[in-house]
């Protein structure tokens, strides 16, 4: 008989690999997914919208820009702050909560619109935290996401970090986030409509060796790897990341411009 996964211990575990390093660095390169994801969802002036797994934020602010009374919520209360110094450098109205999107602490059908980019995909109970979403929405909101998907850069990074350092049993890959077919088995009739476009964001560095300096000293997930690798390990998993990037690479022989295909999503609450 299969051991039943351990969801607590498992997000403890990640609660600690995000807070390692400091996502914001990257995170605020991914700005224009929010504004982007914000359109997409119509949001409207004086709508109340929630943002899950907000990380520093970047789907907050795009819908306080819009006029939206925000909650910008995630496990990991340091990159909230980093989210609420964003707002009050713009002078814009946003509130920060810890929360985790497996466990929303909020009433039933509370929000016009709830949103993540690029967070709750990484939620270990999947099945539990789209429920979650589904359940703080009222009737006829909008669950907006950015997920990435399983062919896209971040896909295959995600496939490379796993050859080196295997992902723990009995947990589904992040990246099925990123194909419609398993969001409607997620949402299931909770939802009365699901629209997805593929998009693609453009990571912009030096050179390869400069994406993974970067994303292995402040992106949780990658620092945490290098750290459990011992060296001659983590040096397989730098050259296998070099190589990664440079196949992709669109940006030229002296500079890096990776593109990564990631899916925006609408769903419509029944």
């Amino acid at each position: 008989m299969d051991t039943p996964t351990d969801f607590t211990a498992l997000k403890n575990k990640q609660q600690m690999a995000w807070a390692s390093g400091d996502y914001a660095v990257i995170g605020t390169t991914l700005q224009i997914v929010g504004e982007s994801l914000a359109e997409a969802c119509d949001l409207r002036w004086d709508e109340s919208v929630l943002d899950v797994a907000a990380g520093n934020g970047n789907a907050s602010l795009a819908a306080a820009r819009r006029g939206c009374d925000v909650t910008s919520t995630d496990y990991v209360d340091s990159l909230l702050e980093r989210g609420a110094e964003r707002a009050r450098a713009e002078h814009l109205a946003m509130t920060t909560q810890v929360a985790d999107v497996e466990a929303l602490p909020f009433d039933d059908a509370r929000f016009d619109a709830v949103l993540s980019t690029f967070g709750v995909m990484f939620a270990p109970d999947q099945q539990r935290a789209a429920h979650e979403m589904a359940r703080v929405c009222r009737p006829g909101g909008r669950i907006g996401l950015a997920n990435w998907t399983p062919e896209g850069f971040i896909g295959q990074l995600f496939k490379t970090l796993g050859r080196h350092l295997p992902p723990p049993a009995g947990v589904k890959s992040p990246s099925l986030w990123g194909v419609k077919s398993h969001l409607e088995t997620l949402f299931g009739d909770q939802a009365s409509a699901i629209a997805a476009t593929p998009k693609v964001f453009n990571f912009r560095y030096r050179s390869a060796e400069h994406f993974v300096e970067v994303f292995r000293t402040w992106y949780g997930p990658v620092h945490k790897a290098f750290a459990a690798l011992p060296p001659e390990t983590a040096a397989l998993l730098e050259r296998d990341l070099i190589e990664l990037l440079n196949r992709l690479n669109q940006g030229g022989a002296h500079s890096l411009v990776v593109p990564s295909e990631y899916l925006e999503v609408v769903v419509t609450r029944r």
